[in-house]
């Protein structure tokens, strides 16, 4: 095979994406001949989608025998809707939750229904695709393919690194910590928990939240204040903007709240594998956001690879990460007595806590990795081939959820 990927998404940019399309471009290597346009940062994405048709066009042409075209997300697709010169090629996009939901009226009227041209669509979860199918995408169409995970995240942590760690951020030493992590945007129910179950638990229990955060109002943020709250909300969905970041702010600074959580901000790498590994519980208590979804819950194996007991609402594609009981825990979301009565439970037996533990971070281990994702990939893209190929004895080879 001979493949052209196109993404906007990659590093040195940071993110679950700019994972995802890397740990996709360099390990398809193995399976095909690789060619990619990427955004490097060395112009705006304004030029680079303006410029998109006539690069790809040229690659093309330089090289004849690519066979399928692919996608890293749904808007850069949605861009190339309106290109022309390569429609014999095979098109295929992954779509990642949002770029499926965005709830913009002529998006979701006039754009994604245009996904029917695409030759194959692949979804990160579960979630996604049913999203999909909502929207009349034709199931034949799709497949779901988990995201992988990197298991650079493994390792082990002493207990005077735990202290020096509990030292260094202030965070109490004589009590369970539990964590969050990952931008402050409304689906992931860091305010919620805070406001809603944080009361309900036992004094001694500590939330520490780390990720990038402003501890103060941003320009951004004084920005979207003079905007519709509807408006606002769309520019925060479309951007990854932390629409939750102005609730914490104000709950981290109220009575009874500041002395029982705090947020770390960004942390080194170093410092943040002792947090995952040594914190009592990981939590992604995340909450329904109209317009908004957990495509897949990247974070959550994370958590779970570098030794963290996983507690995860049990809702979109965190369903795809999270087996309940194989490597971590689901709960109903938004409903605080069920999170109470997990989280007490899972404390009070430490013994089995570290056991499962254990078992969950093996079970992650050998069921994600970026290595199965690409395989999968792969085999998607060459029965795409034999099925253009040969499409009379093949009609049924791709299936609605690949596995």
């Amino acid at each position: 095979m001979e493949i052209l990927f196109v993404s906007h998404k990659y590093p040195p940019a940071i993110g679950g994406m700019e994972n995802q399309s890397y740990a996709l471009i360099t390990g398809m290597a193995q399976h095909a001949k690789v060619h990619k346009i990427i955004y490097t940062a060395n112009e705006s994405h304004f030029q680079f989608f303006r410029k998109l048709n006539n690069r790809i066009l040229q690659m093309v042409n330089l090289h004849p025998d690519i066979e399928i075209i692919h996608f890293n997300d749904g808007l850069i697709a949605s861009v190339s809707l309106l290109h022309s010169g390569y429609t014999h090629i095979k098109r295929v996009v992954t779509v990642h939750g949002l770029d499926v939901v965005f709830p913009l009226w002529i998006y979701q009227r006039l754009v994604v229904p245009q996904f029917n041209s695409f030759d194959h669509i692949i979804a990160v979860s579960q979630a996604t695709a049913r999203a999909l199918r909502e929207r009349k995408i034709h199931p034949e169409k799709i497949s779901v393919i988990n995201n992988g995970i990197d298991h650079g995240l493994n390792g082990e942590t002493t207990d005077d690194q735990w202290t020096n760690f509990k030292s260094k951020y202030s965070v109490p030493n004589e009590t369970k910590v539990l964590l969050m992590l990952g931008r402050a945007v409304k689906r992931k129910g860091f305010s919620w928990f805070i406001s809603q179950v944080l009361p309900l638990l036992s004094p001694n229990i500590f939330v520490v939240i780390a990720g990038p955060f402003a501890q103060k109002p941003t320009k951004t943020d004084r920005q979207l204040r003079l905007l519709p709250r509807w408006l606002a909300n769309l520019y925060m969905l479309f951007m990854g903007y932390p629409s939750d970041q102005q609730d914490l702010r104000t709950l981290l600074r109220s009575p009874g709240i500041r002395q029982r959580a705090v947020h770390l901000g960004k942390l080194p790498i170093e410092d943040l594998k002792i947090l995952l590994s040594s914190a009592s519980i990981f939590l992604m208590p995340n909450i329904p956001v109209t317009g908004d979804m957990e495509g897949f819950g990247l974070v959550c194996l994370e958590a779970s690879i570098a030794g963290s007991t996983v507690l995860a609402s049990d809702i979109e594609g965190i369903a795809d990460a999270i087996i309940d009981k194989k490597n971590g825990h689901l709960v109903p979301s938004a409903d605080p007595g069920a999170w109470k009565r997990k989280i007490e439970d899972i404390l009070q037996d430490e013994n089995t806590g570290f056991h499962d533990r254990t078992r969950f971070r093996k079970y992650t281990i050998e069921n994600y990795s970026w290595l199965k994702m690409t395989a999968q990939y792969a085999s998607v893209f060459e029965t795409l081939l034999v099925k253009n190929k040969f499409p009379s004895r093949n009609e049924n080879i791709l299936e609605a959820d690949h596995p």
